[in-house]
């Protein structure tokens, strides 16, 4: 289990947050700017949320991932993991 779960604001509910909170893990859910009382989240934490967001953009420039030919989760995950190996190698 992770020890913290990042999301966008999209992801700010209280129950999403409690269930979160309930697996043993921290959310770092900035809270939407119409929420009455405002909840506090780390964010130094929530800006390493736009390194995934940019390996997983380089990721999908592979076409294979972006349009999910793979028909089994273990073929698509295998070229997921070549993908990545792929942009750790150019970077």
């Amino acid at each position: 289990m992770p020890a913290v779960v990042i999301g966008d604001k999209g992801y700010d509910s209280d129950e999403f947050v409690k269930t979160i909170e309930a697996r043993g893990a921290k959310a770092v859910i900035p809270p939407r700017k119409n929420r009455m009382e405002q909840r506090d989240y780390d964010k130094t934490a929530y800006k390493d949320r736009n390194l995934v967001e940019r390996f997983w953009n380089r990721i999908k420039h592979n076409r294979r991932v972006a349009t999910r030919y793979e028909k089994t989760a273990r073929n698509f995950l295998g070229f997921v993991q070549v993908a990545a190996i792929m942009v750790l190698l150019v970077t």
